[in-house]
């Protein structure tokens, strides 16, 4: 079953999307999906797992290569983003992070400062600046010396978002920004997977009201994918429903996570209740 997917007429668009397939071995993993990224939304992929989520999250990132179809950001191909320019615009804050050696929380966000710096350059107080800003929308201001091995998992996941939000800031010298994007005319792009996955209620709530929040305050447009539906009701404004690496349903949050929707993408009959 595929339900309609809802227009998004008058609204700018960050990135899109057209008939992208991605393969491993003999594995479809996304197939034939159309997407819009309206600039400036929290835009929620929801699925069961092996949908596709994952895919199609690293493919618009740009870590991954599509087998047909393509991405484009800001009306360019990605293929033709030099990776600085790509990392300088997009971040993607992964389901796990592990770490070789045991780094303070403001090392960490100094890691996402990488893409501003020359060969052999170390980071400067502008970059300093860059990390501590990130720390303090995050609300880990506090934690920036703390040994991040030693955090809780809510406490790590939102330092882990604060090194992305420092990577997104293009702050500095001209120098530094001597690789730019092609015609930047939109906002950064933070990608997060599965935000969620290991933390337990109370954390989910604090997540969802981090993202809002962010959005609200940063200047940043958000993807997530997620397979729950109470977080995607809180934290998005847009969702798309992907099974079998297919867009099922596309659109504003209360409209798409349906009954029949929800039916038909996780097999139970259920239905989303109030957000938090």
């Amino acid at each position: 079953m595929t339900f309609a997917v809802a227009a998004n007429s008058g609204t700018a668009v960050a990135a899109r999307v057209r008939g992208l397939c991605k393969v491993f071995g003999a594995t479809v993993a996304v197939e034939d999906v159309d997407l819009d990224i309206p600039d400036g939304a929290v835009l929620g992929m929801l699925g069961p797992n092996g949908s596709g989520k994952t895919t199609l999250l690293r493919v618009l990132s740009g870590a991954l290569r599509p087998h047909a179809g393509h991405v484009t950001l800001d009306d360019v191909d990605l293929a033709r983003w030099p990776r600085t320019a790509i990392a300088r615009r997009v971040a993607v804050v992964p389901q796990e992070t592990h770490l070789a050696f045991d780094y303070t929380v403001l090392e960490l966000a100094l890691m996402g400062r990488y893409p501003h710096l020359g060969a052999f350059e170390v980071e400067g107080p502008g970059d300093i600046a860059a990390a501590l800003a990130a720390l303090e929308a995050t609300g880990t201001a506090h934690l920036a010396a703390r040994s991040f091995q030693t955090l809780s998992g809510g406490e790590k996941q939102r330092v882990v978002i604060a090194s992305a939000l420092a990577q997104l800031q293009n702050k500095g010298d001209g120098a530094r920004l001597r690789e730019q994007a092609p015609s930047p005319s939109t906002r950064p792009l933070l990608f997060l997977d599965e935000p969620t996955a290991s933390l337990d209620l109370h954390y989910q709530i604090e997540t969802a009201r981090l993202i809002r929040r962010l959005h609200d305050s940063q200047n940043v447009a958000i993807v997530l994918s997620t397979h729950d539906l109470r977080f995607a009701s809180a934290a998005c404004d847009r969702v798309v429903l992907l099974r079998e690496g297919r867009v099922l349903a596309n659109g504003p949050t209360r409209e798409v996570l349906t009954p029949a929707a929800i039916s038909a993408l996780y097999d139970v009959d259920a239905e989303v209740l109030a957000a938090w």
